[in-house]
């Protein structure tokens, strides 16, 4: 049957149309999740934060109270990020003063380390001083297309990524992965001892109302709900940019990132500058709101992650850095730094400094996909990997009214014992029908034994512990293990798994015990990438090289 020419030509204009939408769908598919969340929940312009004022005296005067709480939380810092050990970003010329005034001016555990190599795991497990493994939170949400991207660039590599893409239809949307409501919070915990309670920063612990932070015991937040976002507009005349076009998380995030807050569950609204620097300047204002009461202050900043912004001025102070990604970088760190010490300055006006317990660290290691080789020296390995470059982060404690000032303790101090830290100090009992597997820090401090104890880890396959110095990692898509004695090799060069084989066993019997007890994943993984523990992710692949998968 001949077709007529009018119906020819609206078949073929369908085709064109068909075409079109298929190409523009094939290039720019990557924004439809930012696309779609402005959609739902468009983006108002600043407004103002009153945040609620405590009593216009106190009942008691600060040094007598229960202690203030202000956990500060670094988002990737990378170990040598600070100066305070010798070490710092191009040759330790960008200072970290007021960083470094916490661990001088209280106590550094020199083994500090993380609650995962990723962030929203060890969130969980700051958040509740339990492995988030015990209850399932195993991995660190991202929605799907982030999983697709971060295969496709991996496609035609050796060694490949693992797309599990049978798992989509098991994966819950990622606002409501979430902290299970089971779990009770280091902010439960005060609230209940008559703590005013606040969260500012980074949550990404599920975004969904009714998983933010007013549902986990803060009474108040101001906070972004995903794992990232945007320090300023990217056409900002005062932003400094540096794209990673080498890196699939990089790409995702400038295309889908927005630049906005909330506050107490309000619609998203931009903030009132620099990411950063708007952060600090409210965790002042909150202060000074609450400076006659009792509070707790999660102070959980996105610096450094990516993406890498800058504001001009930072970048300008730092002209003789001559790499533009460690200019960008660099100036990061210098906006962090100076808002703790704004945090810190509030604290010393307010006459708050003596009784408040100040505790900073970093969530993880600094990445790869930064590009900066030297970011987690002296240590091998990156985020994402349990090698000591992923989790072995700054971690220093301040309460001048209790602690000796330039105490280092070598005993390892874990994200899982800032909950029975911060307990013990407010004077709250913690949870007894559950297992917590924090300690008190504070009692080692004032010279209490360090009780043996193992510490573990895992994301699917790829899993460690860590007891008495020694350090078993074990990767099953691999079917590799590593065994380190920390005691003589702390930065992890000499691989003894095959010259202790009695030191392997007695490991691996402890880590398969432990591994036994974890709960299962509340979400599946969708991914396995290949990360160099030696190299960054944009330098060549190198024959023979040391890797992990990375489970998410």
């Amino acid at each position: 049957m001949a077709i007529g020419k009018k119906t020819g030509g609206l078949l073929a204009a369908t085709v064109l149309v068909g075409a079109a939408l298929w190409y523009l769908a094939a290039q720019y598919w990557i924004y439809v999740p930012g696309i779609l969340a402005e959609w739902r929940d468009p983006i108002g312009p600043n407004r103002p934060v009153a945040w609620e004022k405590g009593p216009e005296e106190a009942a008691q005067p600060a040094g007598e109270r229960a202690p203030n709480v202000i956990l500060i939380l670094a988002d990737d810092l990378g170990f040598n990020d600070l100066t305070f050990a010798g070490g710092g970003l191009a040759g330790g010329s960008v200072p970290t003063p007021n960083i470094d005034s916490i661990a001088r001016s209280g106590v550094t555990f020199a083994n500090g380390y993380a609650g995962n190599a990723t962030c929203a795991p060890s969130r969980a497990a700051i958040m509740t001083g339990r492995y988030a493994t015990r209850f399932g939170y195993e991995f660190t949400p991202a929605p799907v297309p982030f999983h697709r991207l971060i295969a496709s660039f991996n496609e035609d590599r050796d060694p490949p990524a693992f797309y599990h893409a049978e798992r989509e239809a098991e994966t819950p949307p990622v606002d409501d992965m979430g902290i299970p409501h089971s779990e009770v919070t280091v902010a439960e915990l005060l609230q209940e001892r008559g703590y005013h309670t606040l969260m500012l920063g980074k949550w990404h612990l599920g975004g969904a109302p009714g998983m933010r932070p007013d549902a986990h015991g803060f009474d108040e937040y101001l906070g972004f709900m995903p794992g990232a976002a945007m320090f300023l507009p990217k056409d900002h005349p005062d932003a400094v940019n540096s794209i990673q076009d080498f890196d699939p998380i990089d790409t995702f995030l400038w295309a889908n990132l927005p630049y906005a807050i909330r506050f107490n569950g309000s619609g998203r609204f931009e903030p009132d500058g620099y990411m950063t620097d708007y952060l600090s300047a409210e965790a002042v204002n909150a202060i000074e709101a609450n400076k006659n009461r009792p509070f707790f202050m999660y102070l959980a900043y996105n610096a450094p992650h990516t993406p890498l912004q800058a504001t001009r001025a930072d970048y300008d102070a730092l002209s003789h850095i001559e790499d533009h990604t460690e200019r960008v970088y660099a100036a990061m760190i210098r906006a962090l730094d100076r808002g703790v010490g704004e945090v810190l300055g509030a604290l010393k006006e307010n006459g708050l400094e003596d009784n408040t317990l100040v505790i900073f660290t970093s969530d993880n290691g600094g990445a790869h996909y930064v590009g900066l080789p030297d970011l987690n020296r002296p240590y091998r390995g990156w985020k994402a990997t349990f090698f000591e470059g992923g989790i072995h982060v700054p971690y220093f404690l301040k309460w001048p009214k209790v602690l000796p000032a330039g105490t280092q303790l070598a005993a390892p101090a874990a994200h899982i014992d800032i909950f029975s830290t911060v307990a013990a100090a407010a004077g709250a009992a913690p949870p007894e029908d559950r297992q917590i597997d924090g300690i008190d820090l504070a009692a080692l401090i004032k010279g209490e034994p360090a009780p043996s104890r193992p510490l573990f880890w895992r994301s699917g396959d790829y899993m460690v512990l860590m007891d008495e110095g020694w350090k078993l990692q074990r990767s099953g898509t691999q079917d590799k293990v590593w065994l380190f004695n920390l005691n003589d090799d702390p930065t992890e060069q000499q691989d003894l798994s095959a010259s202790e084989p009695e030191k392997l066993a007695e490991m691996t019997a402890k880590l398969d015990a432990i591994n036994a007890r974890q709960g299962k994943p509340l979400w599946p993984s969708l991914i396995e990438a290949p990360i160099a523990i030696d190299r960054p992710l944009n330098t060549p692949q190198v024959e023979g090289e040391t890797f992990i998968y990375w489970s998410n």
